[in-house]
């Protein structure tokens, strides 16, 4: 069975007061969600490996409660599409079948590189789990809510990220944006 198969089918059961067809719904969109955040996970670690300049320490102790609280989200992801009758797939077959994967392009570089590019990262993660929290509305509250709390979160850590390049004024500076 293809990844992009395993995850859509109706479940034969799901949580009492949901329909089933809903629940489908929901576990495609926590599998997108909980393939994006793995991968996040990954890239904040490899950061973690590869920042250097004069700023190393602050970025580097920085990103490891991050990686901790990212992959905490994806085990809840993962244990939520369960409880909805869904098997979660978290295999690295499953991230790279993502339609928008896009691997992470930077090794070893200054740190003001890796936070410019993390601004991306953390863009596109914190956009694509508004949508989420969109697609779940009203059809699952649980689930909404859950999103609600794992988007305030990734916005925080896009805050923490953006703090180290910003002006003073509020904007992104030139050679980062």
């Amino acid at each position: 069975m293809t990844t992009s198969t395993r995850h859509t089918s109706v479940p034969g059961y799901t949580v009492p007061g949901l329909k089933p067809d809903t629940a489908s719904e929901m576990i495609v969109v926590l599998q997108v969600r909980l393939n994006a955040l793995n991968d996040l996970a990954l890239i904040l670690k490899h950061v973690h490996w590869n920042v250097v300049g004069p700023h190393f320490m602050a970025v580097h102790t920085m990103l490891d409660p991050q990686v901790d609280a990212v992959r905490a989200m994806v085990d809840d992801l993962a244990e939520r599409i369960a409880a909805l009758g869904g098997s979660p797939v978290g295999t690295s077959s499953a991230l790279m079948a993502q339609p928008d994967w896009t691997d992470y392009p930077i090794d070893r570089a200054h740190t003001g590189v890796h936070l410019a590019a993390l601004d991306v990262v953390f863009t596109r993660i914190v956009e694509a789990h508004r949508a989420a929290i969109d697609q779940a509305g009203n059809a699952d509250p649980v689930t909404h809510d859950m999103l609600i709390g794992q988007a305030g979160a990734l916005e925080q850590f896009h805050w923490f990220i953006r703090a180290h390049l910003d002006s003073d004024a509020g904007s992104l500076s030139p050679t980062t944006s």
